[in-house]
């Protein structure tokens, strides 16, 4: 294996690459724009979630209720009617609301005890299940306060001390953006070398590599090389312009070890692109295929759910996949400040996984050169 032709080979493949528009449209959307709405769009958290509140009791309590709704949990109250409350509730303009019936303060001042309604939008599921909770400790907490002419400060036997160690406030955003880093990385690695190769087919080059004094094995790893370099140097670019940058993502360990990690990873995946693309016929065929490969391999591999959910058949199996382990560095390095003497087992891990999927595809593609 010849160096210098492996450098030029892989000179061909990015002066390609910039030739297809579609391709680097694809790049820079996946770890821009992709990472941005995957950390901001679906918080899990409560966050300015709407509510209305129907106040029909008109009483310091009442007023002193409404005025314990505030951002960021919640928008500040819209007081509405009780003829209001179904039709905003069916356009949808408030996940909740909140119905004070008249003489409330009177029932509870006088040892009775009042209901308070609380109508909920369920199909806004994250903000329904998490808002609810939110509402009636806050209403119990001001009844509370104003039945004792003081704040209510009870002391449980026993004292639970939280204590939220990685992400301290709790912000969906940062684990949002990182697994959507993830994911794009091995879907852009598999992607750019499946459609390098295939683009060879498809442009009838591929018949001009075979009178070349290039072998099979330099041609593929140029292909691996050259996509593998795209996407680590977007890879970098991403977690410190989006991630650390726009989204203001803290990184607790070494950017430098998880690119280490990514370089295994990228050998493991673009080597996958390869077999998929000796497979495949055509980019709609690679497209199908990558679809049954990819999708099981993003949501088994424990970026979305804990391995540790699923059946432990499944957690073997996914164990060959090489994303696996790499969710594994990139939550430990990023998230906990892992150094390598943790995740060591996962690079070998990585490393022989890659070695493996490098050989498997480099006898297919000499089939397919054939």
């Amino acid at each position: 294996m010849r160096p210098a032709n492996i450098l030029f080979l892989a000179g061909k493949e990015l002066r390609g690459l910039l030739r297809d528009r579609m391709l680097l449209v694809l790049i820079v959307y996946s770890f821009t724009i992709a990472v941005y709405t995957a950390a901001t769009a679906m918080p899990e958290t409560l966050h300015r979630a709407p509510i209305a509140i129907i106040d029909e009791d008109r009483s310091p309590l009442s007023q002193q209720i409404v005025g314990a709704f505030y951002p960021p949990h919640f928008t500040f109250p819209q007081l509405i009617t009780p003829g209001e409350m179904d039709r905003r509730m069916d356009a949808g303009l408030d996940t909740f609301a909140l119905d004070i019936p008249p003489g409330f303060e009177r029932d509870l001042l006088a040892g009775r005890s009042p209901a308070i309604q609380l109508n909920v939008d369920a199909t806004r599921m994250t903000q329904a299940f998490s808002g609810s909770g939110y509402v009636q400790s806050i209403v119990s907490d001001e009844v509370n306060a104003f039945a004792a002419r003081r704040p209510v400060t009870a002391v449980p036997q026993v004292d639970l001390a939280l204590r939220m160690r990685f992400n301290p406030e709790l912000n969906k955003s940062w684990f949002g953006a990182i697994n959507e880093l993830i994911d794009n990385v091995t879907m852009l690695a598999i992607i750019l070398t499946g459609a390098a190769l295939i683009r060879e087919r498809e442009h009838g080059t591929i018949e001009h590599l075979l009178v070349m004094p290039v072998t099979p094995l330099e041609i593929m790893t140029s292909k691996v090389a050259a996509m593998g370099l795209v996407v680590l140097a977007a890879t970098a670019l991403s977690l410190l312009l989006m991630v650390q940058g726009a989204l203001g993502v803290p990184i607790a360990g070494s950017i430098w070890l998880f690119l280490l990690g990514a370089v295994l990873h990228l050998f493991a995946t673009t080597s996958l692109g390869i077999s998929l693309a000796c497979v495949a016929g055509s980019m709609p065929q690679f497209g199908l295929l990558l679809m049954l490969v990819l999708l099981p391999m993003q949501v088994l591999s424990g970026g979305m759910t804990p391995r540790e959910s699923m059946p432990d058949i499944i957690q073997w199996i996914m164990l060959a996949a090489p994303n696996t382990h790499f969710v594994m560095i990139a939550q430990a390095i990023l998230f906990r400040g892992a150094g390598l003497g943790v995740v060591w087992p996962q690079f070998l891990a990585l490393l022989g996984i890659g070695g493996a999927l490098f050989t498997f595809s480099l006898g297919r593609f000499r089939r397919f050169l054939r």
